[in-house]
């Protein structure tokens, strides 16, 4: 990769971050933001994130299995008959 790719490259991701910080500026105060950012590690905020990635998975997994559920057909247990003498 060539300087000139490389610093593209670079840009390109700094962008991202940037409109991704936008997208959550919108959605929480300023404030308590810039307080996140100044207060927690980056380290911190990666694990923080990656839990809040793992909670929606476990929704996701979670919901899934019960539409599963309500698409099948109902499944009743065999009856059996039990002669009495």
């Amino acid at each position: 990769m060539t300087d000139i790719e490389a610093r593209l490259a670079d840009l390109e991701q700094r962008l991202t971050n940037l409109e991704e910080l936008d997208e959550l500026e919108a959605r929480v105060p300023r404030g308590m933001l810039r307080l996140w950012r100044e207060l927690a590690p980056p380290e911190v905020r990666h694990h923080v994130r990656a839990a809040r990635r793992e909670q929606l998975l476990a929704a996701r997994a979670f919901l899934d299995h019960w539409i599963d559920r309500l698409e099948r057909p109902e499944r009743l247990p065999r009856r059996e008959s039990i002669q009495l003498d």
